[in-house]
């Protein structure tokens, strides 16, 4: 056995050994697993809540938070090459993320509008006149930020995965997923008013706290924190790579940098 052999037998050569290496069937399961026992940690903690409220708080939470941690992946790996093993798992990490906020989106219909769809974006049918009026401005306009990125997340989760890379080319494929971070900004919006603003009318009663608002305050400011800094660091290195010719192997290794999106290439 030659020296390369061994190294890579030892998981300690510049390529990840594979036997260290999990396959995209152990992280589905995986992260399938956090999701389940996350959602029934948020589900529990708020069991002084009516049952609908308990799991669209629930399933919602849980989908930015694993949504919060794909995003973290990509700035995470271009700050520090030690988070470059974490890149393959923002796959099963988004798709699982789009997955509950579906599940979220059907609680909603289901337990708040009651499958009367023209109430998710505002209307309640008035009592003297029977006709729908616009009662909940904020209500609808969030909704309907919902309802685009539900969209957009279920297309970047269909994406995720190597036959659609191949059909739509890598540079469109590219492109499409690197949008993710469009895709943030909408569930950092529609969460933020049901969070902060949804309960504040003056004709509303308060509902119990929720203990969540700071928390979500400090997960979207370690993901732009993180982002910034990520964005600085490739601003640096370009910047300098103008001046002094980068080696070889480091184009190389900038020229198959996945996008921070929801996938990467296996």
């Amino acid at each position: 056995m030659n020296e390369t052999a061994q190294n890579e037998s030892a998981g300690i050569s510049g390529k990840p050994s594979r036997r260290l290496s999990l396959g995209w069937k152990t992280r589905h399961l995986l992260v399938l697993l956090v999701a389940g026992l996350g959602t029934y940690v948020f589900l529990e903690s708020r069991a002084q809540w009516s049952e609908m409220h308990r799991w669209n708080r629930a399933l919602g939470d849980m989908s930015v938070v694993l949504i919060a941690i794909s995003m973290a992946i990509g700035p995470l790996a271009r700050l520090s090459g030690i988070f470059r093993k974490a890149i393959p798992w923002r796959r099963e990490i988004g798709i699982y993320g789009v997955l509950l906020a579906v599940a979220h989106t059907v609680v909603i219909l289901a337990g708040w509008v009651q499958w009367d769809l023209i109430r998710l974006f505002g209307y309640e049918l008035h009592p003297a006149t029977g006709v729908y009026v616009m009662l909940q401005h904020g209500f609808g306009l969030a909704n309907v930020i919902g309802i685009v990125a539900l969209v957009y997340g279920l297309v970047l989760a269909f994406a995720s995965n190597d036959w659609s890379q191949r059909v739509l080319s890598g540079p469109v494929w590219k492109f499409l997923q690197q949008s993710a971070y469009v895709l943030w900004m909408l569930i950092v919006i529609h969460t933020a008013y049901f969070l902060y603003l949804h309960f504040q009318d003056f004709h509303r009663s308060m509902p119990d706290p929720n203990w969540a608002q700071l928390p979500f305050a400090g997960l979207i400011l370690f993901v732009s924190l993180l982002q910034f800094a990520a964005f600085v660091k490739t601003w640096r290195s370009k910047r300098s790579s103008r001046r002094k010719p980068a080696p070889s192997w480091e184009r190389r290794k900038e020229a198959v940098a996945p996008p921070d999106g929801f996938t990467a290439s296996r």
